[in-house]
């Protein structure tokens, strides 16, 4: 029996951490910000380095959003062959694993979203959920099950994925570096900045999507899970930020779908769109959109309702015969009067009521509604409401 048989033989539980960790990622995720971490100590930023550091942030961030997430996770567009094979490229920018590779976790995120087959279940934590998953191997039999099928019969993605690793090495290093080397001779600030700056701010914003983007915001389409929505993510992530609306609405092309919310993302699909480069931008229903933010906005009224006095109900009340009311009124001197079936105590309301104490007073013992609902005055919702506090009974036929 091999070493490796034998580790496989010991439950998962029971292995060391060593044999857990995830020995290429770990060195890639702790190395790229050390070394980062040196550039800015020890290298000058160039202003023509820093534009093109700027601009292939975008390009790299692009090919994960737009390219790895909504192209071919989700099929959320379609995009004509030469801006295929850029975005697999641009994705390869961002070392975060082939399309295929990168796909088949995502699509069993959504799967199985906060359960223990969700490679990056946000009820782990927000450091599991945005580093921790990455760096530890994932246990055998947790892994939620995706049909990448369709992945796998797609050339370009099948090309990338045979060919990852002098992608990922070419595009996420060796480019971003010749640029500013070959153009204006700044060789270490394209290393240091353009390829590892760059490449850390990429991983720590596109991670976001699987922890920031479950932690803080607004479930405004459904709570059932834990993706929110935030503009805060949104700014880190391209518009990835909108992470519920996704999640209910994965096959949406858009993360953002008002004018105002920041979804560069979208914005940029659309846009290749008036060229004919991308094309069938897919939307879901927008009555469906609806209905989930008014079943969402009524849940939120319903718990605000929960906190009122709404008064007491009418099987709450005793109730009183005419001619008990009557007496209450005559020997005890009760300040009562009946508005659609209540009988409310106006004793405290008199002196503040705006329609004068005298007019409040000249009913006292008698049956005001028709003068409360537009007889003398159509009173407000607001004084309806009010009006509920002071019940006391109902009067009985």
């Amino acid at each position: 029996m091999t070493k490796t048989e034998k580790v496989r033989d010991i439950p998962w539980e029971k292995r060391s951490l060593w044999s857990r960790l995830h020995k290429v990622h770990c060195i890639l995720l702790i190395s790229t910000p050390l070394i980062a971490l040196y550039g800015f100590v020890n290298v000058s930023l160039q202003a023509k380095t820093l534009l093109w550091t700027l601009f292939y942030y975008y390009i790299s961030a692009f090919g994960i959003t737009g390219g790895y997430h909504r192209l071919w996770a989700h099929k959320s567009y379609s995009a004509i062959l030469p801006v295929q094979i850029m975005l697999s490229c641009a994705g390869a920018a961002a070392v975060q694993g082939s399309i295929q590779w990168w796909s088949r976790g995502h699509r069993a995120h959504h799967r199985y979203v906060d359960t223990d087959k969700d490679p990056y279940n946000a009820n782990r934590g927000l450091w599991y959920s945005h580093l921790g998953w990455l760096l530890m191997k994932p246990e055998p039999g947790k892994i939620g099950y995706a049909d990448t099928s369709d992945l796998k019969k797609d050339p370009v993605v099948v090309f990338q994925h045979k060919h990852y690793v002098k992608f990922a090495l070419f595009m996420g290093f060796v480019f971003p570096t010749l640029v500013p080397g070959l153009c204006w001779g700044d060789w270490q600030g394209g290393f240091f900045y353009s390829a590892i700056a760059r490449l850390v701010f990429v991983h720590h914003a596109t991670f976001c999507v699987n922890s920031l983007a479950h932690y803080i915001g607004e479930f405004t389409y459904d709570d059932k899970h834990t993706p929110r929505d935030h503009i805060i993510t949104a700014f880190v992530t391209l518009g990835e930020g909108y992470h519920n609306f996704h999640h209910e609405f994965p096959g949406d092309y858009r993360n953002a779908i008002r004018y105002y919310q920041y979804d560069p993302t979208k914005w940029t699909i659309r846009l290749l769109s008036f060229f004919g480069l991308t094309y069938d931008l897919k939307r879901f229903p927008t009555n469906e959109i609806v209905k989930g933010y008014v079943h969402m906005q009524e849940k939120k009224i319903d718990a605000i309702k929960q906190t009122l006095d709404w008064g007491k109900k009418r099987e709450e009340l005793p109730a009183y015969s005419p001619k008990q009311f009557q007496h209450r009124v005559k020997v005890d001197n009760c300040n009562w009067v009946i508005i659609d079936g209540f009988i409310h105590d106006v004793a405290d309301f008199i002196q503040d009521h705006p329609g004068g104490k005298a007019l409040i007073k000249s009913y006292i013992g008698k049956d005001c509604t028709d003068a409360f609902t537009g007889g003398v005055y159509d009173h407000s919702n607001g004084a309806r409401n009010l009006l509920t506090s002071m019940r006391v009974g109902t009067i009985s036929k």
